[in-house]
């Protein structure tokens, strides 16, 4: 979309928020952070972001996610989900907000306790991909519904998101920093993700 519509080719990285904070006071700088609103609002406070280029992206859901070839699990309950995650033989999901309200959901539906043995946990949502990957056993994995579909072509699969009335979904913004390398290019993105194709476009990679 970003190539097709603007002209300009972006890189795009992804990393939880408590990493996309850790990076930005450690001063690394990009064209475009695109995050949660108070990751955004703090960085704008601390004179890291242009004026007047915050955009309203979207709001992303978790997923399940498990290696291509593997059974699918049915999630398509709360009930349904506790009895596949009781069944696989492993859990993964990463350390970061995300997991935590999973440590939190699990708990409330009574499983933390028996899949603890059998759950690996990462930092961020790559490694938590990669594993997913890898191996015969059957896995299930957690994350983003947005790099989930990043990682579809990397051996793994979005089976589905967390159940509607257990969902958790987090809000993102995007701006432009001050260090931009290309002011114009990076202003004709966020303005792109503001039009029909681009909030479409957007859709596609797992942002509702």
């Amino acid at each position: 979309m970003v190539k097709r519509e603007t002209g300009h080719d972006f890189r795009t990285q992804f990393a939880t928020t408590p990493q996309i904070v850790q990076r930005l006071a450690a001063g690394e700088a990009f064209d475009i952070v695109i995050a949660p609103p108070d990751a955004i609002t703090q960085a704008a406070k601390d004179g890291k972001l242009a004026a007047d280029t915050r955009v309203m992206v979207g709001r992303v859901g978790a997923g399940i996610v498990v290696r291509n070839g593997a059974s699918v699990p049915d999630i398509a309950s709360v009930d349904a989900l506790k009895r596949s995650l009781l069944a696989a033989d492993s859990v993964v999901y990463n350390t970061a907000s995300s997991g935590i309200y999973l440590d939190k959901l699990f708990e409330k539906i009574g499983i933390l306790e028996q899949i603890k043995a059998k759950t690996t946990r990462y930092p961020g949502g790559a490694a938590v991909m990669e594993h997913v990957g890898k191996g015969k056993e059957t896995k299930s994995g957690f994350g983003a519904i947005t790099e989930i579909k990043a990682y579809e072509t990397k051996g793994v699969k979005l089976v589905g998101p967390l159940p509607a009335d257990v969902q958790n979904y987090t809000s993102y913004e995007a701006a432009m920093m001050t260090g931009a390398m290309s002011p114009e290019a990076v202003k004709a993105v966020l303005n792109q993700m503001a039009t029909p194709a681009g909030k479409a476009a957007l859709r596609r990679g797992g942002m509702e």
